[in-house]
């Protein structure tokens, strides 16, 4: 079982780390309107440069039980949730993560393969299933359902709220059965 009482504390800020065209953005404004639709007061922004589809993408996200104030880019987040771990070999993805953070990252390989080795790291291979329902290696919605699974900071039924709002059909429907699944295969673990 995991132990999620540290981060019951305290506001919750969360960096995300993708590819443009990945999703990063979107995800970071899905968890702020499923932290919203569980009560909590929530801010969700990018940081842009020249990107460009395939080039590494931060979007972060703030969650607390009291009205933020604060609105500076998060340099010292609690958990970091990567979409794509082959940005570990051009970014450093850890820069800043604060003291026992949390990085949730879709991957099949071992700490010890990404170089992580010490550090609270709790994986699922996202892409896979993101194949098997989506037919594509998009992961945004699949790295919440984890998100939500190993940290408790939202619940899985307000992520799925938060997709049925922002997609429609089809889209909406796979989108929050792979929520579904890696909430699922999350919690195994």
């Amino acid at each position: 079982m995991i132990n999620n009482d540290r981060l019951l504390i305290k506001m919750r800020e969360i960096r995300f780390h993708g590819r443009g065209g990945q999703g990063a953005v979107t995800a970071a404004s899905l968890l702020a309107v499923a932290g919203f639709k569980d009560g909590k007061f929530t801010q969700a922004f990018p940081t842009f440069g020249v990107e460009r589809r395939g080039a590494p993408v931060q979007a972060f996200a703030r969650i607390d039980d009291k009205f933020i104030r604060r609105r500076s880019q998060i340099y010292k987040p609690d958990i970091l949730v990567v979409l794509d771990s082959t940005l570990l070999r051009v970014v450093d993805i850890t820069g800043g993560l604060k003291e026992g953070g949390i990085i949730v990252i879709n991957t099949e390989k071992s700490t010890k393969e990404l170089g992580l080795e010490g550090l609270d790291v709790r994986s699922v291979d996202a892409t896979r299933e993101a194949f098997d329902v989506l037919k594509r290696d998009i992961v945004n919605t699949a790295m919440l359902g984890a998100f939500s699974a190993f940290t408790g900071a939202v619940s899985k039924d307000s992520i799925c709220e938060a997709i049925n709002e922002h997609f429609s059909g089809d889209i909406a429907e796979k989108n929050i059965i792979l929520v579904e699944r890696i909430y699922k295969k999350a919690k195994e673990q």
